[in-house]
């Protein structure tokens, strides 16, 4: 083969929990490539602040967990996945014990400390401290550099996934994907027998969010393009409590801070989430989310306030040690003033549909964690089932893996520039970019309209067009695969919302406020593929 064609037996895009701990499940007897856009620990999970959600407790309950998690998805979530994961919680906290993760302790009889956060009946939060994604993170990412068995591949961005169609085999199955080295601007081919897309949700589609800059829904889009279905995608989580200041980019208040009394207060000091739920604070991110986006616009205000002075600042700086030092460095002292607070997009909870072994509608294609729709969260996540999600469905698709025998990888092409030229104007890139987030935060926000979807739609199908043609004709860049696929997300995201003629969970539509009695999924099926004039090398782009 080529030089720039190099086969696996697991190709796996995406490097945050669900990718690192799959690798490390399948590395003993496979090898492994995996795909990340920036260093190895740069991802969504290394972000996540508040922990882990398991029944680790004796006065918990395996029935409780899946009782809260079916309330907070407000009917969509589905039972059998939903006890799936909750049944699989504990191997997959002492999975991650075992491998030396630093969760904090305490002189408890489990002996961890367990929080609680919004939505949750009993106290089940494993952490470590107020930086868990980043404790997990590092834990699994020294296993994973020092794997003979596991080849990362960093600065690297997938294009677009190697399917049988593209090639003109009768077989229509995935046999590794594109990825551009970011680099030297380089297409290589990666194939394997089997390809996991973990490449996190989209919330870079919108101009507030708590997600790092390469959530921009790469792994949803390419398996769209696939011919796989996705589901729910109007079910965007926003997080209630991001960090409002100038110079804070993106930098979450965690929602156990709320789980240790913290309060929410309007400028003038008034506490207002009584008035909107029985559960005050504690209630579900939605419901705290539109909370204050509604008391934000009805009293003319930037932000609202978190307060937790009344807690002891021992306290405070031994359990949120990370966000003490960071609003420290911003001028604010948690323990004696409030945190400025605005909600911000935080978690995709539609995605790639997939079954309990996280088989995609492409047979050799899985996907697992925020790209896929495992029906754990239904119309709204419970805090910190997210990353428990990701655990299971690694361990299960590894299962899945090693039980079966891989196919042989036919031969691939590389990757065909020779008639596309260097762009012209890439400025078109980063003003199309800044665009869609801007009306996606307007017109597909916290609360939606059907004007607001329509105008959105309108404006999306104008950017496919611009994007399409630029895409084309002129040689790709790391920017130019990120704009495509926020674009193509933001489309299914607006489809779906579009759709759902009702208001539920995540999904507030002013012209629909009611909800349906019936509970359905949104599910969109793509279109059947046709290869276009300048795509039919099966190695060009386009």
């Amino acid at each position: 083969m080529s030089p720039s064609v190099t086969t696996f037996d697991v190709l796996i895009l995406g490097s945050g929990l669900a990718g690192q701990a799959l690798a490390l499940h399948l590395a003993a007897d496979r090898r492994v490539a995996l795909v990340t856009k920036r260093r190895l620990d740069d991802s969504a999970s290394a972000w996540a602040q508040g922990g882990i959600a398991a029944v680790l407790d004796g006065a918990d309950s395996i029935e409780s967990h899946i009782h809260d998690t079916l309330s907070a998805g407000a009917g969509l979530c589905d039972e059998q996945t939903t006890r799936f994961v909750v049944e699989h919680s504990r191997e997959a906290i002492q999975w991650l014990i075992d491998q030396g993760v630093p969760f904090t302790r305490d002189d408890s009889a489990f002996g961890f400390h367990l929080t609680k956060e919004g939505g949750h009946s009993q106290r089940r939060i494993i952490h470590a401290a107020d930086a868990t994604g980043a404790a997990v993170q590092q834990t699994l990412s020294e296993k994973v550099r020092q794997h003979p068995n596991i080849t990362v591949l960093e600065n690297h961005i997938a294009v677009d996934l190697i399917t049988g169609n593209k090639l003109g085999l009768a077989e229509n199955r995935c046999w590794g994907a594109y990825a551009l080295d970011i680099r030297n601007d380089r297409v290589i081919t990666l194939g394997a027998a089997h390809t996991v897309i973990a490449a996190g949700g989209a919330g870079k589609v919108y101009l507030y969010t708590t997600n790092p800059d390469t959530s921009t829904g790469d792994g949803i889009a390419m398996a769209w393009r696939a011919g796989c279905r996705v589901a729910n995608m109007e079910f965007v989580q926003f997080h209630p409590t991001c960090l409002y200041h100038p110079k804070a980019k993106s930098f979450l208040i965690s929602e156990a801070v709320r789980g240790e009394g913290a309060l929410l207060r309007l400028p003038d000091g008034t506490r207002f989430m009584p008035q909107h739920d029985p559960r005050a604070e504690l209630a579900t991110r939605d419901v705290v989310a539109r909370a204050i986006d509604f008391e934000m616009k009805k009293h003319g205000v930037d932000c609202v306030f978190l307060d937790i002075t009344h807690q002891p600042a021992d306290f405070l700086r031994a359990h949120f040690p990370n966000i003490d030092a960071h609003c420290r460095e911003l001028g604010i002292d948690m323990t004696k003033e409030w945190i400025p607070v605005v909600p911000a997009a935080h978690f995709t909870c539609g995605g790639i549909i997939t079954d309990t072994r996280a088989h995609t509608d492409l047979p050799g294609l899985y996907a697992v964690g925020e790209s896929a729709y495992t029906g754990l969260h239904g119309a709204n996540r419970l805090a910190s089932n997210s990353l428990l999600e990701c655990l299971v469905y690694a361990r299960a698709a590894a299962a899945d893996m090693t039980a079966a025998k891989p196919p042989s990888t036919p031969a691939l092409p590389t990757w065909d520039e020779s008639r596309v030229t260097n762009a012209d104007e890439e400025v078109v890139i980063s003003h199309n970019w800044d665009e869609l987030r801007r009306f996606m935060w307007d017109y597909v926000g916290i609360v939606r309209t059907d004007k607001r979807l329509e105008r959105a739609m309108h404006r999306i199908r104008l950017l496919e067009w611009e994007i399409d043609d630029y895409y084309a004709n002129f040689r790709i860049s790391n920017d130019l695969v990120e704009l495509r696929n926020l674009v193509q997300t933001a489309h299914l995201i607006v489809r779906c919302a579009q759709q759902r003629k009702e208001s539920r969970g995540l999904h507030y539509s002013l012209d629909h406020p009611r909800t349906s009695p019936t509970a359905r999924n949104t599910v969109l099926t793509p279109p059947r593929q046709t290869v276009e004039p300048h795509t039919r090398n099966a190695g060009s782009h386009g």
